[in-house]
C-alpha cells in the first residue's frame, strides 16, 4: 500500500499515513472548508489498510487544533481504528500542550468513546 502523505496548508493539517510501518500521523491544524470533502480519501485509505493491517497500529494525534467538522471526520478514523484493534494492536498517542485543557479533554472524551488504548501525551 502506497503511503499517503499530504503536508499542511493554513487550513488543513499534515497528513502522514504509512502503512508499512503502521503509523499514521496528523499535526497541525484542521480547518478545512469542507471537512468531508478533505478527509474522505484519508477515510478511504484507512479502510483499505484495516483489510490488512500491521500487528500494531500506532495512531498519532498531534493536531493543535480542530473544527467541530473535522472532529466528526476524526471520530470516524477512530472507528476504523476501533475495528483493527479487534485483531490487532492499536494505541491513539493524543498530544496536547500543557496549556490546553480543552485538547486535553477532547482526548480523554475521545478515550472513553472508542474503544482504542489511548495515551494523553502533555508537551510543552
Amino acid at each position: 500500500m502506497q503511503p499517503y502523505i499530504k503536508d499542511a496548508t493554513a487550513d488543513t493539517p499534515q497528513v502522514k499515513l504509512d502503512a508499512e510501518n503502521g503509523i499514521f500521523e496528523f499535526s497541525k491544524m484542521s480547518l478545512p472548508e469542507d471537512a468531508v470533502e478533505f478527509y474522505t480519501p484519508i477515510i478511504n485509505w484507512l479502510s483499505e489498510y484495516a483489510k490488512n493491517p500491521k500487528s500494531k497500529t500506532e495512531f498519532l494525534m498531534k493536531l493543535e487544533y480542530f473544527n467541530t467538522a473535522s472532529s466528526k471526520q476524526l471520530i470516524q478514523m477512530l472507528l476504523v481504528l476501533q475495528e483493527i484493534a479487534t485483531q490487532n494492536e492499536v494505541i491513539v498517542k493524543w498530544y496536547y500542550k500543557d496549556i490546553d485543557e480543552d485538547l486535553q479533554a477532547l482526548g480523554e472524551e475521545y478515550s472513553q468513546i472508542i474503544n482504542v488504548p489511548f495515551e494523553l501525551i502533555e508537551t510543552k
